[in-house]
């Protein structure tokens, strides 16, 4: 099988909208939650969320892109414009030799809601003619295909939380099998809405905490629930002899892959984690190497179960005296949950872990649950030296994901 090389990185995020920023604002151990100024909180028991800032679509598409896409395509754009100009692999391969599987939860909520909206209050013929293609939740692959000129496979995961780490693993089977030479792969999601907000406060998921600092506190014994993040994370995957050869920056090799499903509760975790825990083990099996010089990205969303139920699934994949030794970490207590960016996102945190020695903290980890007893890097950033970076996402519907990377050789 062919190996695969990590050549582009672009992100979109509640900590900044490049990757300089982005990272560096994790290392400072930065809050990007704040109070929800998308929409009128009065009536909403949730006043906080990771909203993106300063985001100018205009910067990464023409007018009439913009005006006719979904916020959650405008920032998978923004993401992938990054990720392929990092890469420098345009013109190095041929046009049905490059795909894009661009992953999300929702596609273009806010589209939808808008529309409702015109259709309740003035009638069937205000609907715009773009509606459906700006709401489908293809439409960001689609769209960064036509923006490149991808001819190869072009299509979106959608396994809710664990999106972005599935469109991300599925682009490199293509290129290990061969299909194709190059991917733009990753996810996207735009669902700091009143809807949204409604629907998951509604089944308890959400903290409810107005206090930005206290609100999305992953393993800690106060976690009440995730807060709503968005963005987009894109990278560029390249099979890895063809990247040596055109000399492209390789920052890491993208080396295992874990997909499974807990087949067991729409939205609750198997409190015994054996999917979760399977997806992990498939992924580091796949990297072929031994060591315990590894920093894992947890899926870490602050809910009660999901981290309990993580810390059982790291234990049972690397076993009790390894696990103990990983150094594990939540950017969500940072970023908020961006659903189907997270995985793109946080895969894109575990390559920079990776490459830069250093693991992002978990913020706000300040009351250890028993129950939660690995090193989670509480409060700041810790540098160490790493062999391998793990990143896992855990979706709505049982399922499990996870990518893992190796040092580029």
């Amino acid at each position: 099988m062919n190996r695969v090389a990590v050549t582009g990185l672009g992100v979109i995020s509640p900590l900044g909208n490049d990757v300089k920023t982005f990272w560096d604002a994790l290392i400072a151990g930065k809050c990007g939650i704040g109070p929800i100024t998308k929409f009128d909180t009065t009536d909403f028991k949730v006043k906080v969320a990771a909203e993106v800032r300063d985001f100018d679509p205009a910067a990464f598409m023409e007018r009439m892109d913009i005006l006719h896409s979904d916020l959650y395509t405008q920032f998978a754009i923004g993401a992938a414009v990054q990720a392929v100009e990092d890469s420098g692999v345009l013109g190095t391969v041929p046009d049905e030799r490059i795909g894009v599987y661009i992953g999300t939860g929702t596609g273009g909520i806010a589209t939808f809601m808008t529309e409702h909206r015109k259709l309740m209050e003035r009638g069937p013929r205000k609907i715009s003619p773009f509606f459906i293609p700006m709401m489908i939740s293809n439409i960001a692959s689609s769209m960064v295909a036509m923006r490149y000129s991808c001819k190869g496979p072009a299509l979106p995961a959608v396994s809710a939380c664990a999106s972005g780490s599935n469109a991300i693993g599925e682009a490199m089977r293509l290129i290990r099998h061969g299909y194709v030479d190059a991917m733009i792969t990753g996810g996207s999601e735009a669902t700091v809405n009143e809807l949204a907000a409604a629907g998951f406060s509604n089944m308890q998921a959400l903290c409810f905490s107005d206090d930005p600092l206290n609100a999305s506190l992953p393993f800690d014994k106060r976690r009440s629930g995730f807060v709503m993040g968005e963005g987009a994370g894109v990278i560029v995957l390249e099979e890895y002899e063809r990247a040596v050869k055109r000399g492209a920056h390789i920052y890491a090799e993208l080396s295992g892959y874990g997909s499974t499903c807990d087949a067991y509760h729409m939205t609750a975790p198997h409190p015994e984690a054996e999917g979760g825990a399977r997806a992990i083990k498939d992924a580091w099996t796949e990297t072929g190497i031994e060591t315990d010089k590894i920093y894992y990205n947890a899926h870490g969303t602050g809910t009660p179960m999901n981290d309990k139920a993580e810390t059982i699934a790291i234990k049972k994949a690397f076993g009790e005296e390894t696990a103990h030794k990983i150094l594990v970490s939540s950017t969500k207590s940072m970023t908020g949950h961006m659903l189907g960016a997270s995985g793109a996102a946080e895969a894109i945190v575990a390559i920079k872990a990776l490459t830069e020695g250093i693991a992002p903290p978990t913020i706000g980890l300040t009351v250890p649950d028993p129950d939660c007893d690995l090193d989670y890097v509480p409060l700041t950033a810790r540098k160490a030296e790493f062999d391998a970076a793990l990143s896992t996402s855990l979706g709505f519907g049982g399922h499990n994901a996870c990518l893992a990377f190796k040092k580029a050789k």
